[in-house]
Parts: structure tokens; sequence; C-alpha cells
């Protein structure tokens, strides 16, 4: 993605800001004045209702995937950096989870995060000042990356089939949907008071907002190092650390990595094992050897799914379970939370269906692909309103305002009436501004996608001078590019070659004869070739391109192999030689060879190159 990928960095944290002012709030009141441990309960009029067990079995199907997301990481991450199989890094990662979760439940993990995250901080820091100095700095790294392609380095997103507007609402959706997930949430209820509330959110941007820069800037350099068609891009941080780090460095960057994804993964299973004890079987909270089972349980189950994705084709990418399990955790549980806001009370059936239309949303969105162009939080969030609406409007057992104590008059209708206008029509510049000056990436991504490709050409020679001088000591010749039309040729080099015949007469027929010498140097600027001998024809070529490429292999960005293939206008302009000729005698005793010179034909041509790129499938 490039520079674009600054925008879901920037729009999510929009969006985490406005769900810790807005919904943070609301969801510690309750919590609080509910005596509740789980978002689950809180989506509910109580604790184990029929909407609350599905929320529960919801929240443990997603965190579940978002668990083995992160057992996934720890795994590749040891498969880079210790050439263990995926399989044990996973295996050890359940290890360190059921460990964290037994050693003392949600408190122990909320300290284990926070001594983690120093350590996630110090790593990175280090990483970044590391790879940067790897890629010659910001301005070597924008030059790099330039190289591989425009769009790169273009903050304009390309191939946004969906719209602009939806690109980016779909990443504000997705931060504010990170109250719907219960491992965060079930921190947000620990604290006491509102003034708690405002600490914890000015700690956590100040730790988050450096972290996502760090990282922007380490996945950069990533990119430029990394240039193999067949790369896994989720194995950038550690490769990136193996290969510019010492063995002490390597080490802290495994432990971040360890720290992020390990105290994530027991943030989850925690939040699952509350979700079952509080709302599927109640009856087990007070059990805590029951309790510990459950948590076993999900860590195993969690620990399957990861194992299992190592089998299914893409199974394996931690940013595709992430993503499904972040929007459809937001999908299900936002929209219950800002309508509860609203002072709406949903009944059973009312909630159930607009869970089941967010689940529906973001599965089916997903399924179609549509993931690619727009992340599913707005089809999960916008179906869940939807049914919310439609529920409003249609069914008697639900209240008819949709706004639940906000009372909807006719002025403010008109009100909303203006400020929808307005949105669409920002919404209407905005698309057709992209649409008019939007990067096209149709030819820029595909000669920026790295690949195997094999290279065929042809070299042609165009004449531009040529003569006959009788040389018996040095002289100087010339030619110019301007003797041909060069319009539309790619310009490589140039050759130089001269002959000549040894015009010495023996003096008698005892007499030898001893070849003349021919020596030549010049060229162009700074290139130049030179060479000598006494054989009838001399031949010299230079290249100001990589022609080693032609009728090779080699792996890398179509733009890459374009740039070192094309000539440019290194060969424009006057070409000069100086012809020296050292003439040998020969003859007899009786009498020496007359040889006082020597006839030398000369040509100069340029060299042009036409040739082509053929992708090797694999």
């Amino acid at each position: 993605m490039g520079y674009s990928a600054i925008w879901i960095g920037v729009i999510s944290t929009i969006g985490q800001l406005v769900a810790w002012a807005w919904l943070y709030k609301f969801i510690q009141k309750e919590g609080n004045e509910r005596g509740l441990r789980s978002l689950s309960s809180l989506v509910a009029e109580k604790a184990g209702a029929p909407e609350a067990k599905l929320a529960a079995v919801l929240s443990v199907f997603f965190l579940s995937i978002y668990a083995a997301a992160q057992l996934t990481a720890g795994g590749k991450a040891l498969f880079v950096m210790l050439g263990w199989p995926e399989l044990v890094g996973i295996l050890i990662g359940f290890v360190l989870v059921v460990a964290y979760c037994y050693a003392g439940g949600i408190r122990a993990s909320i300290w284990t995060d926070a001594a983690q995250s120093c350590v996630m901080i110090v790593g990175s820091v280090i990483l970044c000042w590391v790879a940067l100095g790897n890629v010659g700095g910001f301005s070597g790294m924008h030059d790099q990356l330039e190289s591989q392609g425009a769009t790169l380095v273009n903050f304009l997103p390309t191939d946004i089939s969906l719209g602009i507007s939806l690109y980016l609402l779909a990443f504000f959706l997705g931060g504010l949907g990170v109250a719907g997930q219960p491992q965060v949430v079930s921190r947000v209820m620990t604290l006491k008071s509102d003034e708690d509330r405002k600490k914890a959110m000015i700690w956590f941007f100040v730790w988050q907002t450096p972290f996502i820069g760090l990282m922007f800037v380490v996945g950069l350099a990533s990119r430029v190092l990394f240039t193999d068609g067949n790369f896994d891009a989720e194995l950038g941080l550690p490769a990136l650390a193996m290969d510019t780090l010492p063995a002490l460095g390597v080490g802290m960057i495994l432990a971040s990595i360890f720290a992020a994804t390990m105290s994530t993964a027991d943030s989850q299973v925690l939040a699952c094992t509350a979700a079952i004890t509080d709302d599927i079987k109640p009856e087990w909270r007070e059990n805590h050897k029951t309790t510990k089972k459950v948590t076993l349980y999900v860590a195993a189950a969690a620990t399957m799914i990861s194992i299992g994705g190592l089998y299914v084709p893409g199974g394996d990418s931690v940013f595709a379970l992430v993503v499904l399990a972040v929007y459809g955790l937001g999908g299900i549980f936002v929209p219950l939370l800002i309508i509860r806001w609203m002072g709406y009370k949903p009944d059973s059936f009312h909630s159930i269906a607009m869970m089941i239309s967010a689940f529906t949303g973001v599965i089916v969105w997903t399924l179609l692909g549509l993931g690619e162009d727009v992340f599913p939080s707005v089809p999960g969030i916008g179906a869940a309103f939807a049914a919310h609406v439609i529920m409003c409007a249609i069914r008697d057992d639900s209240a008819s305002n949709p706004f639940g104590r906000f009372e909807i008059s006719q002025d403010s209708r008109r009100q909303f009436a203006t400020v929808g206008v307005i949105a669409l029509c920002f919404v209407a510049v905005a698309e057709g501004a992209y649409a008019a000056y939007g990067p096209d990436s149709d030819d820029d991504l595909n000669a920026n996608k790295v690949a195997m490709y094999q290279i065929d050409g042809n070299y042609s020679l165009l004449e531009i001078g040529s003569g006959t001088e009788l040389i018996s000591d040095s002289t100087q010749i010339t030619a110019s590019s301007d003797a041909v039309e060069l319009s539309g040729l790619n310009i490589v080099g140039f050759q130089i070659t001269t002959s000549h015949v040894d015009n010495e007469q023996p003096c008698n027929f005892l007499a030898n004869t001893e070849d003349d010498e021919v020596a030549y140097s010049g060229g162009i600027g700074d290139l130049i070739v030179a060479n000598s001998g006494t054989q009838q024809n001399l031949e010299s070529i230079e290249y100001w391109i990589e022609s080693d490429l032609i009728g090779n292999t080699t792996n890398g960005s179509a733009s890459s192999i374009t740039a070192s293939l094309d000539g440019g206008d290194s060969g424009i302009g006057n070409y000069d030689f100086t012809i020296d000729v050292v003439v040998n005698s020969g003859g007899s005793p009786i009498c020496q060879n007359g040889d006082s010179d020597e006839s030398v034909d000369w040509t100069i041509s340029l060299v042009s190159l036409e040739y082509t790129l053929t992708e090797i499938k694999s």
C-alpha cells in the first residue's frame, strides 16, 4: 500500500478517540451500576437473557479467531527468527496463554500488558532507527519506494472500486468498533470513576500513537528491503530484525512480538471465559475449578483454529483473521451500545435480529471478497442499524422512535435533512475529486508487482559515423548522435570498430614483416572505452544499462527492471575518440622494410534495445 496505509492508522485512531470519549463513558457507567463483567451482558437487559447468550456465543466465536491470529503471529515469528516450525510456535503460545490466564486473571493480564507495552515500544524504536539507516533515511526510503512504483509514494489509495468515502468510513467505524471488543471493554469496566477513564484514555493514546507511527515506518522499510514476490509480508518485522540487528536486538524484537501477541491472546481468552460463565452458563461463575477448565478449553479451541489455518490456503493470514474478528465484533456490539446509549430498550427479538444482521453482513461481505475494497465494518454496522430502523417501523413490539430518548421534531427533521444534503455534497465532491485526481494504478501496480520475470531482447546498431584515416602517429575522430533519428528508440550503449590491413612490403625475399599496433580510446562523457592490438579487427561496446539481464530470469518488479534497462539520454551527444598507430617494420640483415603509416577504417554506432518482460507463473 505504501504511503496510503497511513489512513488506516489516522482514521482508525479518530474512531477510537470517539469511542473513548463517548461509548466508553457509557460502558463504564453501565458496567459499574449493573455490576457486569462481560460485554454480552451489557447489551442485554439482564445477564443470561437470550440476547446475552447469543452475544456471548458470537463473542466466543470471534474472539477465538482473534486469539488464533495472535498464536499464528507468534508461530511466524519463531519460524523466521529461530527456524522452528510454525506449529511449535503456536503450541508454545498456547502454553504461555494458559499460564498467563491461570496466574492471575484479568488483573494480572492488565499489569503484564503494561510491562509488555514498554518492551514493545523500546524494541520498535530500535528497529525503526536501524531500518531507516539501512534504507538511507527517509529520503532514501522514499526514492527506493518510488522506484518500485509511483503509487507507493502517493498518499491517495488506488483501486478503490466502491469509493473513497466508504473506504475511509470503514476505518473510522473500525476504530469505533474497538468498543465492541470484549477484551478491551472488560478493562474499561474495571475503572471506578470517570476520572480514571480519562487518565486511561490519555495513556492509551500516548502509547498507541507513536507505536503506530513506528510500525508504519518499519513497514515501509520492509517494503524496500524485501522485494521477493513470494515474500510473506507478515514476516517483514521479524525478517527485518534478523537482517539488521545484532543477536541482542533480535532477542528484544522477538520478545516484543511475543509481548504483543500473548498479552492480546490471554485477554481474549479471559473475555471468552467471562462471556461463557456470565451469560451462557452463569451457574459456573462461582466455581473456580470449572472456570479454569473453561479457560483451558477456550485456549485449546483458539489453538486448533490457528493450527487448522496452517493447512487451509490463506488460513494463516494474521491480517485476514484479525480483520474478520475485529469488524465482526464491532458490527455486533457497537450498534446495540449506541441505541442503548440513546435510551432505546430493545427486547430480545430486536437485539437478536440486529446481531444476526451484523453477523450476516460481515460474513457475506468477507466471503464475496469485498473486504479487499472496503473493510467489513461498514456492512456489519450498516446491516445492524438497518435492521433496527426496519423493526422500529414495522414491528409492534419495537418502539417506533429509533432514536430512543431523543425526540425528532419536524424542525429537527428539516435540520437533519439539511445536514444530510450537505454531507452528500461533500461525498460527491470527494468522489469526483478522487475520480479525477486519484492515482491510476493499473499500469503502475502491475509495474510494482514483484515477481519472477523472463527478459528477452534484441540489440540493433545505428551507425552515426565512419571513415578511413591514414595514420602515422595518432588522429582524432568524432561522431554525433544527431546523425540519426532516435525518436522512440531505447539507446543503451555505443560500439566502435576498427579494421586495418598492414601495408608493409618486404624489402627482399629474406625480409620479415611486423604487424602494426592500433589503439583507440574515447567515448561520451564518463562512458569511455579503450582497446589496442595488432589484430586486423578491434571492437568495443559500452552499455550504461544492466545488459546481463537480457536472456535471463530475475526476481523483481517490472518497474525496477524497466529502470535497469531503459537507457534514457545518456547516449545523446558527441562521441570523441583518439586512434593511435605504432608502426612496426621488419626487414633483413641487408635492408629495412619501408612502413611509415597505416590505413585504419573506423565505425561508431549507437546500440538500441527492444525487450519484453514475461512473468513466470509459479
